[in-house]
């Protein structure tokens, strides 16, 4: 083995914490059952039992059982007794130690007051024998086991401090405090990206979002060349806030920046600030602007920063939170803190924009905010080709196509879409992903995890099928209703039955659309009146999504004709949760009676569509009992086209 190898393992073992945890342990485990062993040892070594001198001279030494004696240190005497005389009963705990060996002694021992009266009165008790009979003493000085007597009190304390020692590694080495030091509670623990750690994400891995691009890109190039922009005595912004949906590619951006800017980037979530401990989400606040300032020029991240940034002293009294506001109040000085042109940046994402504090978003700190809308068709067909690159398709997928058929989508979801047409083609044994596969992936993720297994009556199946073709007669009839592709009564998720549509990708709704989407979304209750002069309990989703539109139609977007003009929407999220409606009790009955006379007028118009297709509404239904599934097509023969222009869509 080479010089060179043998110092990279060196230095791979100095630098990998867990060999060294784990020999550590090793260690920790001799040096335990050492201790152990030495006090056992001691315990077996002061295994004589205590008597007296009474005890002594009747038991042992006027029968003749006593060995010999050993007296030291002048105080204590230790009692042998001998091999044959252990045999008998009285000495029968004596005989053998705690292992069950024979014990050679000492036996028992006993103190006594001065040496001379101890001769004395061994003399006397062994006047009438013979010399040969007389027992032996010796005497010895306590030098020798000095040791015993010190290990007898230091074993239990070393015990306790090895103990100490590990459960203090084990704090310090990550294994407990969820891999922070007991003492490294106020320190920040950020993801550390500098140049030995590169992200493998670039900004040629985000499709779409050209506008957002630009403007980070612009961040990169200032970091990079900052000469470029000083030189005209600009200032770049202190602060870059992410704003969008959840999936819409907030953290994948900073991803992005992380692997394109060669300076150091520091990652954490807002929630990481958040202890139980008052002050520690200020310190490390305090200790990460300083770990960046030491390796300027740097970019710190924050992903979802609205845990410690939402807006102070408007909320409910039993929701404040001192700690979190005294962290947010730290994040606002260092911010505040920093010097023209210092290189250090502060990146952030969220999607409650509107419910962060005013003085997190005003100038000088996020100066800039990027909004990462939900991709448009084009958006999508770029982002799909970046997820279908690693795949194994079939040469008859048109990405272009499948973009078309996922409106409201975004890259996460169309990330899972690919995911899952994969799986799907997997498991039908197929050697290429076909567009049925992502037809299939699609449903599944709209609607749930097709179930025919699940047992219907046949009656059950009935009112199904009706409810499904009052829907789809419905919103064939409307102009201005979202196009249908699709009806199927097969059990999908939590859903007996769907009707699937491909909402056009509108910038604004007019009040003529929203109230055409009513109709449909009530087609399915009104088609079970007419047909079994009965409703189910089926309607129920159909019923939510209906309220809650007519009260955002009275409340939010002032398409109510006699509440007129005015919105009760709060886009600060202010009074988000507050128990006080922001308009009186007499405007909340005009109110629900506005919303109540929508809904029934809706369901009106829904009521004499179906009256008048009654023939229609039939022979959908019994197409539908039939197949279970009937496409756009055969919906077609059954209804006649629609008098609205569509685009390419599922067949």
């Amino acid at each position: 083995m080479s010089s060179e190898n043998k110092k990279q393992k060196k230095s791979e073992s100095v630098s990998n914490p867990s060999s060294w945890s784990l020999s550590s342990y090793r260690i920790y485990l001799i040096l335990f059952l050492a201790i152990i062993l030495i006090y056992f040892f001691i315990s077996m070594t002061s295994g004589a039992k205590e008597i007296t001198w009474d005890q002594f001279k009747k038991e042992m030494l006027l029968s003749g059982d006593a060995a010999k004696l050993n007296v030291i240190n002048k105080e204590t005497v230790n009692v042998y007794i001998k091999p044959d005389s252990l045999k008998k009963e009285k000495y029968k705990t004596a005989a053998k130690d705690i292992l069950g060996n024979i014990n050679r002694g000492p036996h028992y021992y006993f103190h006594i007051g001065s040496v001379e009266i101890f001769e004395k009165n061994l003399e006397e008790a062994q006047a009438q024998f013979d010399e040969n009979k007389k027992t032996t003493v010796q005497y010895t000085n306590g030098e020798t086991i000095w040791w015993i007597n010190v290990l007898s009190w230091l074993a239990p304390i070393l015990l306790l401090a090895v103990f100490w020692i590990f459960i203090m590694n084990r704090l310090s080495s990550g294994t407990g405090s969820m891999g922070r030091s007991i003492f490294d509670f106020g320190k920040s623990s950020p993801e550390i990206y500098e140049k030995g750690k590169v992200s493998a994400v670039t900004f040629k891995d985000i499709a779409g979002y050209d506008e957002a691009k630009t403007e980070v890109i612009e961040i990169v190039e200032f970091l990079k060349q900052p000469e470029n922009f000083t030189k005209l005595g600009a200032k770049i912004p202190k602060g870059i806030l992410l704003v969008g949906a959840p999936g819409t590619g907030k953290t994948l951006m900073a991803k992005a920046v992380a692997g394109e800017a060669g300076v150091p980037f520091f990652s954490l979530s807002g929630s990481e600030f958040i202890e139980m401990f008052v002050g520690v989400g200020a310190s490390r606040v305090r200790d990460l602007f300083n770990k960046a300032k030491q390796k300027a020029p740097s970019i710190i991240f924050i992903d979802e920063i609205d845990t410690i940034g939402r807006v102070r002293g408007k909320a409910l009294s039993i929701q404040a939170n001192d700690e979190r506001e005294s962290t947010l109040n730290q994040l606002l000085a260092e911010m505040d803190g920093f010097g023209p042109n210092t290189g250090v940046i502060v990146l952030a994402a969220t999607n409650r924009a509107d419910t962060l504090d005013p003085a997190l978003l005003r100038p000088g700190r996020f100066d800039r905010h990027i909004h990462l809308n939900l991709p448009n068709k084009q958006e999508r067909n770029a982002i799909f080709k970046v997820h279908l690159k690693p795949l194994l398709l079939d040469p008859l997928v048109d990405a272009e196509y499948i973009s078309s058929q996922t409106p409201g989508f975004s890259g996460a979801d169309i990330a899972n879409v690919c995911n899952e047409a994969a799986l799907i083609a997997a498991r039908k044994k197929k050697k290429a992903i076909e567009t049925q596969d992502f037809f299939d992936a699609i449903e599944r993720i709209v609607s749930g995890l097709e179930k025919k297994s699940k047992i219907i009556s046949p009656a059950e199946k009935k009112i199904i099928a009706f409810h499904e073709a009052g829907h789809a007669v419905v919103s064939w009839m409307l102009k201005n209703a979202d196009p249908l592709q699709k009806v199927s009564i097969i059990p999908h998720g939590k859903s007996l039955g769907a009707s699937w549509y491909l909402p056009e990708e509108r910038q604004i709704i007019t009040r003529t659309q929203f109230y055409d989407s009513l109709s449909a979304a009530l087609g399915g209750r009104t088609a079970e009146e007419i047909v079994f002069k009965e409703i189910s309990s089926g309607a129920l989703d159909d019923l939510e999504k209906a309220t809650k539109q007519a009260y955002m139609m009275v409340t939010q977007l002032g398409l109510s004709e006699k509440i007129g003009n005015i919105s009760f929407y709060d886009s600060t999220g202010i009074n988000e949760n507050s128990f006080q409606k922001p308009y009186s009790e007499a405007t909340g009955q005009i109110i629900d009676e506005e919303v109540k006379k929508l809904i029934e007028n809706a369901h009106e118009t829904a009521k004499i569509i179906l009256e008048s297709n009654r023939g229609k509404l039939d022979a959908l239904a019994n197409l539908l009992l039939q197949k279970e599934v009937v496409y756009k097509k055969e919906i077609e023969s059954v209804l006649g086209k629609r008098a609205v222009k569509e685009e390419k869509v599922l067949v």
